[in-house]
């Protein structure tokens, strides 16, 4: 080789090599997340529904909260079925929800509640899978064997933007649910990883929270972040080949994700003591604070799971002695639901958001032998919050024991439709599974007469 071709050489090895220095230096560490990589595509939005909401947050009691404890309780029942709580009144005449829920209660006025919520599906695997996505996972009503391929609603959402998308879609937290397997519906499922959530593990409660993955590396500073990135621009006169191309974009969407306002939100500490006691100190009511901070800087949905099965008595399946332990778990929820309900009406950000609280199902009508409620998808309520919902509402209708729909009956796929048509996504809109047969995001009707 002669000296020039040398030189050459050498000189497109010194420009790879800085070229790669500056990649991992700035922000390459983010670029190489599976959930970032290709994060672009999706259709347009159903232009017709206006205003669309820009967020939403889903309170997900995991375990299947009992629906005559909470927001459908049966005063007049048989005491088999009325169970030991006392139904109290809202701040809206005649919509009554269980003593428990007194803060609660007083937010009924920008609350809707669906009563006639039902599937068929008994398990919580399965039905979990269900509520999140809209569809009974692939290997039916089986708790450990299931097939998780139905993409999550904060998945369909992403996709759905498309370039309206926030820079962060979809966050889940504070960790993922489990139970033997990880519970269906918490993925992108048929739209792949680039559409899966960004998950946060963790306690928001815990001082010195942080979320690892949105730190700069040795401490950079975000200015030093995008100076770097510029200079790498500016050295990188190379043919970009197909792979590096996308590389680039990922480091371009890395930057912007980690200097933006959405990597600020995490920080809990910018939250005044006051503001945290009023969500309360627990894992929930600081998650519910964190969701509130991550919806104002622009996230569009927020999935908050509540029930871990870890031993701590927080899951809400409560087979025996359902009336202590709904007792320790409804109130952190009434406390932490109703202060996010409030916080979003405080700061304007309430009509642009919808709340929504969910278990997979409910419990069963009748008291069991062991003083418990045992699964029942049969019937169970729904919460609403904000969103642009009527408020101060109920749809639908159970029995008088809670056993069945009386009237307007509403399954989990409808209620994915509602939400996709709130953000001014199409439900019928259609993708592709992996063996390339369209499908469309929801098979369920939009219920337009929930909202004003």
């Amino acid at each position: 080789m002669n000296n020039k071709s040398q030189y050459a050489t050498d000189s497109r090895r010194r420009h790879l090599d800085r070229r790669k220095w500056l990649q991992v230096s700035s922000i390459g560490w983010l670029a190489t997340s599976p959930w970032l990589r290709g994060m672009s595509g999706g259709f347009s939005a159903d232009e017709s529904i206006t205003p669309r909401i820009r967020s939403c947050i889903l309170v997900f009691l995991y375990g299947g909260p009992s629906q005559l404890e909470t927001f459908d309780p049966k005063p007049l029942a048989p005491a088999a079925t009325r169970g030991e709580y006392q139904a109290i009144s809202t701040a809206v005449p005649g919509i009554m929800v269980g003593e428990h829920l007194p803060l609660v209660a007083k937010c009924m006025r920008q609350m809707t509640l669906i009563r006639s919520m039902r599937h068929s599906l008994r398990n919580h695997n399965p039905a979990a899978g269900e509520a999140l996505t809209g569809r009974a996972p692939g290997g039916g009503d089986q708790e450990v064997f299931v097939e998780d391929t139905n993409p999550s609603l904060g998945s369909m959402v992403g996709f759905g933007l498309g370039p309206r998308a926030n820079v962060l879609p979809y966050v889940a937290l504070p960790y993922t649910i489990q139970n033997v397997v990880q519970i269906p519906g918490q993925t992108g499922g048929w739209l792949g990883a680039k559409h899966d959530r960004f998950q946060v593990t963790g306690n928001p409660n815990q001082p010195g929270f942080r979320v690892a993955a949105l730190q700069p590396p040795a401490n950079r500073q975000v200015s030093e972040l995008r100076s770097r990135s510029r200079l790498l621009r500016q050295i990188d006169t190379l043919a970009i080949s197909e792979q590096s191309s996308a590389l680039y974009k990922l480091q371009q969407r890395a930057e912007e994700l980690v200097t933006s306002d959405v990597s600020n939100s995490f920080d809990m500490s910018h939250e005044g003591a006051g503001v945290r006691d009023r969500y309360g100190r627990t894992l929930l009511g600081q998650s519910l604070l964190l969701s509130r901070r991550l919806v104002e800087s622009g996230v569009n949905f927020v999935t908050v799971f509540d029930g871990r099965t870890n031993g701590q008595n927080a899951n809400w399946d409560s087979h025996e002695d359902i009336f202590p332990r709904h007792r320790q778990l409804i109130p952190p929820m009434d406390q932490g639901l109703s202060a996010l309900i409030d916080d979003l009406h405080e700061r304007g950000l309430l009509e642009s958001t919808l709340v929504v609280v969910m278990g997979e199902f409910g419990r069963t009508p009748k008291i069991n032998a062991k003083a418990g409620r045992d699964h029942w998808p049969d019937c169970y309520t729904v919460v609403l919050a904000g969103g642009g919902t009527k408020g101060g509402a109920v749809y639908g209708a159970s029995d008088k024991i809670g056993a069945y729909p009386d009237r307007d009956p509403v399954t989990p796929a409808d209620l994915i439709a509602t939400i996709l048509w709130r953000f001014g996504i199409n439900p019928a809109k259609e993708f592709n599974d992996r063996t390339n047969r369209p499908l469309r995001l929801s098979d369920g009707k939009a219920i337009t007469a929930l909202f004003s």
